[in-house]
């Protein structure tokens, strides 16, 4: 039997603002887990938009960032963030089967039980509870997918967040094969994701993306590269794309609308471009569009997610990898976005 430690290391985030609100400390006592808890030693865990969305405020909708979280809830400082999780399960509660101890595991991020109790609007791991930027994590033990694969535990780390978002986006506009898809934000974790997933489904996949990387983008499978540089409407067609995914909105909203054919889909979860977008109603009515935002996933799609790891229908990822005490120099080097893939912290 293993001999869990007292305390472990871990980042607690201290509030909104800059990286000086990320205190890297060794002396956070190890979580307690309930009757149908496990606890997982983080081996790897993945950098997101979202880690610093939220350590910014950049969620909230007020000026004093009360909202600022997945929840739209004020957030319980300090905070371990860390959606993106690949680990061992070192310890289980009285509910859960001691045949799990041992596993190696990727936590969902979206969860939907927490302390033993279903929730009624989803939690995001690492935002209103404490997640994965720590050597010890606890979850609900459904939220504990057993995955077995010969990946590195870095390359496994890279596919939770980025990988499941691509996937309910895709689910939620039901791609399927034939179907024409645009996507921006190509080279992203989502972006990059949702290529190959939409590849996987069968489906004619237009990336937009710089030149700078539209290299790699192709290496991806992609069947056609569509350039920022370009005006949208004259790099595609209007009327001629079955399905939307967009990281990106700001200026280019209407014009995926415009490419997009009638009963298109539009599905979204991402703003990166500017939050606030123009919207001519008469392009959405006229048009049958249907519109689907991607924050919480569907139940199916994690699952759905690690059989694709498992048979190797999709590849990680990875761009660079940072100690755990390097979180700072990790996000900064996140925020340069001359990158493809993830970034991932290693524990």
């Amino acid at each position: 039997m293993t001999t869990l430690p007292k305390t472990m290391c871990a980042v607690q985030m201290t509030g909104h603002g800059d990286t000086d609100k990320l205190s890297y400390r060794t002396d956070i006592a190890l979580p307690s887990i309930g009757a149908r808890e496990v606890l997982v030693k983080v081996a790897a865990a993945g950098v997101n938009n979202t880690d610093i969305n939220t350590r910014i405020g950049w969620y909230s909708k007020s000026d004093d960032a009360e909202d600022a979280s997945w929840s739209s809830e004020a957030l319980q400082f300090p905070r371990i963030q860390g959606a993106d999780v690949c680990g061992y399960i070192v310890a289980v509660g009285e509910q859960v089967d001691a045949s799990r101890v041992g596993e190696r595991v990727l936590i969902e991020p979206c969860l939907r039980e927490v302390n033993g109790a279903e929730l009624e609007q989803a939690w995001y791991f690492g935002s209103e509870c404490d997640g994965g930027f720590a050597e010890y994590t606890k979850v609900a033990a459904c939220h504990a997918y057993k995955v077995n694969s010969d990946y590195s535990d870095a390359e496994l780390a890279s596919f939770p967040c980025s990988y499941s978002t691509a996937e309910n986006l895709l689910t939620r506009a039901q791609v399927k094969a034939g179907d024409r898809v645009l996507i921006t934000g190509a080279s992203g974790g989502v972006g990059s994701a949702a290529i190959q997933l939409a590849k996987a489904r069968g489906a004619y996949v237009m990336a937009l993306t710089s030149e700078s990387k539209q290299q790699k983008i192709s290496q991806l499978g992609v069947d056609e590269i569509v350039l920022r540089s370009e005006k949208l409407s004259d790099a595609v067609p209007a009327n001629s794309v079955d399905v939307v995914i967009d990281l990106v909105a700001g200026d280019l909203f209407p014009q995926l609308l415009e490419v997009l054919r009638s009963k298109g889909r539009y599905a979204v979860s991402g703003a990166i471009g500017g939050a606030i977008v123009e919207l001519d109603v008469r392009t959405l009515y006229l048009k049958d569009l249907s519109f689907f935002g991607g924050t919480v996933i569907e139940p199916e799609v994690f699952g759905n997610l690690i059989k694709r790891i498992e048979q190797q229908e999709i590849a990680p990822l990875v761009a660079h990898t940072f100690p755990l005490k390097e979180i700072v120099a990790a996000q900064s080097k996140f925020l340069e976005k001359q990158f493809l893939g993830k970034i991932v912290l290693t524990v």
